[in-house]
């Protein structure tokens, strides 16, 4: 399994905080059957800046190497997660931009705001897929206003984005709202990769088996392949997606309460 969303890098986020957390993330996650994993530091989040592009780099090279020197098994993948606002925007779509895609390729990891704040989500997607990138929605499950609004969610996928549904919501571990958010999204057809967001070996652990068992139980092992392999692997190697989303929209749904 491929895991596109990991708070991996030591002391520059709400993630690993030393690399010695890190490197116990990264044993867990080889140990669930995680092969890939793309480190996300937050950028340009209000709390973790993050603009030192040489520092992050070099503090993933270092952690990179740890990895390699362990024999773990796994392999490491530098991206970002984009705190979505006006400024950070525009920095992307700048030539030469130092906001990190995912693997160096066109996907991009775009968080909105868990309030609803900041610019309109669909012309949003619209300029960063005009551009040329290919936007991932961080977590919509998560975010109440976007995943209760149908509309909002349709127009997104028709202007460019694909949804990143996080493991412990479909497995129920970040409470019921977030479990029937995510499960009714897939049911819509709004889903096309199952991540794990681990911030520690703890609370917000690394590991996917869980989930992909949960989407093999609901939809079927195909299903469950793409989400958590073929289409993650189309990001790390910067290909397109193929086809729709994998789980076919059963018709317009109720809203999340």
């Amino acid at each position: 399994m491929i895991d596109l969303h990991c708070h991996l890098l030591p002391g520059v986020d709400d993630g690993a905080a030393d690399l010695e957390e890190a490197l116990s993330i990264c044993r867990l996650a080889a140990k669930d059957g995680t092969t890939d994993l793309v480190a996300t530091p937050h950028l340009r989040h209000p709390s973790y800046w993050n603009d030192d592009a040489h520092g992050l780099e070099a503090t993933f090279l270092a952690l990179r190497e740890a990895v390699d020197h362990e024999e773990l098994g796994v392999e490491l993948h530098l991206g970002g997660e984009i705190a979505v606002s006006d400024a950070s925007v525009e920095e992307l779509l700048q030539p030469g931009s130092r906001l990190f895609t995912m693997a160096g390729g066109k996907w991009v990891l775009l968080e909105f705001d868990f309030q609803g704040y900041g610019p309109d989500p669909v012309e949003t997607v619209w300029e960063v897929a005009v551009k040329g990138f290919r936007p991932i929605v961080a977590h919509p499950e998560r975010l109440k206003w976007m995943a209760a609004d149908f509309g909002l969610m349709t127009a997104l996928a028709r202007h460019g984005a694909t949804f990143q549904l996080t493991a412990m919501s479909l497995t129920g571990e970040f409470g019921r709202i977030a479990r029937d958010a995510a499960h009714l999204l897939a049911e819509q057809g709004f889903v096309h990769f199952v991540s794990s967001d681990a911030h520690d070996p703890r609370l917000r652990r690394p590991g996917l088996a869980a989930a992909r068992e949960v989407v093999t139980k609901s939809w079927g092992e195909a299903v469950a392949r793409q989400l958590f392999l073929d289409h993650p692997r189309a990001v790390i190697q910067d290909r397109p997606l193929s086809g729709p989303a994998p789980i076919a929209p059963r018709g317009p749904g109720p809203g999340i309460d």
